[in-house]
């Protein structure tokens, strides 16, 4: 099912929505359009900055766990773990050439891991549209003891989601110094953040920190920076 645009709600309000940036692919040079072409089911390999920022920043708890990505699109994050020396088994809904199982994340009954990481699928996991199912459905019914999910950092703020985050906090939330570009064609217009859940957590006691990009090789990996006032 395709996904609503936004520009129709500007249609409806009599709003006119700003014309975006597409860059040409063969030529390299940008031209204006009205919106965006979306790709084949609506997939964009997450930047491997975002998932090696992440590795790095919490290496030791991944390190002797099983990881699930339950969203591996074209391997993208695969090849990252890959890097890293992590155990990781994929799945998705749709067959993009990595080696993934082809089942839908909500026919899965047990998890193949205890430990999810992955940038799952937003409508599925926000208020709005999917009433966060898809967290909902990792946390209660699969019983998972860690998950990371890559969201934009507003995500949170979503009224809906305030029973699950008073009884489900996560741990840590990471967010990142730097924008994502998903498409290839200029970054997002927002942050985005790995939110982490680990064990159990009381409310209020999720941890905030920073993170900074990293280069894979070139001397020693960043991880996480607390905020001040964070613990």
């Amino acid at each position: 099912m395709k996904a609503p645009s936004a520009r129709g709600l500007f249609r409806a309000t009599g709003k006119t929505a700003r014309p975006v940036a597409v860059r040409d692919e063969e030529t390299g040079e940008y031209a204006k359009v009205a919106e965006r072409p979306r790709k084949k089911d609506g997939f964009e390999p997450t930047p491997a900055e975002a998932t090696e920022a992440f590795c790095a920043a919490e290496i030791d708890r991944l390190r002797g766990r099983k990881i699930w990505e339950p969203a591996a699109g074209d391997g993208a994050m695969l090849r990252v773990f890959a890097a890293f020396g992590l155990d990781v088994v994929a799945s998705d809904l749709v067959d993009r050439g990595c080696g993934a199982t082809v089942r839908s994340f909500f026919d899965f009954a047990a998890p193949p891991a205890h430990a999810i990481v992955t940038n799952p699928p937003f409508h599925e996991s926000s208020w709005g549209h999917g009433k966060a199912r898809w967290i909902g459905h990792a946390l209660d019914r699969l019983g998972v003891d860690y998950m990371a999910l890559l969201m934009p950092f507003n995500w949170c703020g979503a009224g809906g989601l305030g029973p699950l985050w008073s009884r489900r906090p996560p741990a840590r939330v990471y967010l990142m110094r730097w924008r994502l570009d998903f498409t290839g064609q200029g970054a997002q217009p927002a942050l985005h953040a790995w939110y982490v859940w680990d064990g159990p957590t009381a409310e209020g006691d999720t941890r905030l920190l920073m993170l900074d990009r990293v280069v894979l090789g070139q001397g020693a990996l960043f991880g996480g920076e607390p905020l001040e006032g964070g613990s």
